[in-house]
């Protein structure tokens, strides 16, 4: 089952499009709170974004922006703008198509249903991200986004940040970490262990992040 997630402030508009879409199988989310979009976002993980332009707080095309940093998804723009510029601009951003409002439901559906179609045909797209708070990591591309400001990390230094992020604010063992850095090709020791977070903190300071990873003495590490 696709899931969609609705960013639209027009109540009545969003509750048709969750209905309607909901009759034809699909699975929807409406976003509520505008300050932020991205926790819903990243919790829903949809296969498609519904994107009003004129929003609280930030517009569909910041929004837009700020998927695109973690994912390909289709993203399509329905808003009440007609203007050329508007409807360039929405495609050069990052969208996949425009649609004007009034629009018309079933050509709504038919649309979505045929970008659908195209986008998971032969590979799925599904999010692979993390956050925690402020801090997103992208899985994929071991990246990590704080504000405006991002970070590559390496290959053993993604894998330290994402057990850590998967037990947030809980005590992470050295023993455990050691364990998940383990693969075919390489041995880590507890030697390497240290210098790896070290240079994990060390992005992570760069960052704004300062003192988010927290040492344990002679147990491990854990989020703050």
């Amino acid at each position: 089952m696709y899931r969609i997630l609705i960013v639209e402030d027009d109540g009545k508009i969003s509750s048709i499009m969750e209905e309607n879409f909901k009759k034809w199988g699909y699975e929807t989310k409406a976003v509520e709170d505008f300050s932020d979009v991205l926790p819903d976002f990243i919790a829903f993980e949809p296969h498609m974004v519904l994107m009003d332009i004129n929003l609280p707080n930030y517009d569909g095309f910041y929004w837009c922006a700020r998927i695109r940093e973690f994912s390909h998804l289709p993203i399509v723009f329905i808003s009440s703008r007609d203007t050329d510029s508007d409807k360039i601009r929405a495609i050069t951003q990052g969208g996949d198509d425009y649609i004007e409002k009034p629009f018309s439901m079933d050509l709504l559906i038919a649309k979505v249903s045929a970008i659908l179609r195209r986008a998971y045909s032969y590979v799925d797209q599904t999010l692979n991200i993390l956050q925690y708070k402020d801090m997103v990591l992208n899985l994929e591309r071991h990246q990590v986004f704080y504000g405006d400001k991002e970070t590559e990390l390496t290959k053993n230094e993604c894998k330290i940040l994402t057990l850590l992020l998967r037990n947030p604010g809980k005590l992470v063992s050295r023993t455990r970490l050691m364990k998940d850095l383990w693969d075919d090709e390489s041995f880590v020791d507890d030697n390497t262990l240290t210098v790896n977070v070290n240079r994990l903190r060390r992005k992570l300071d760069e960052l704004g992040l300062e003192g988010s990873i927290k040492t344990i003495k002679g147990e491990g590490y854990r989020l703050l």
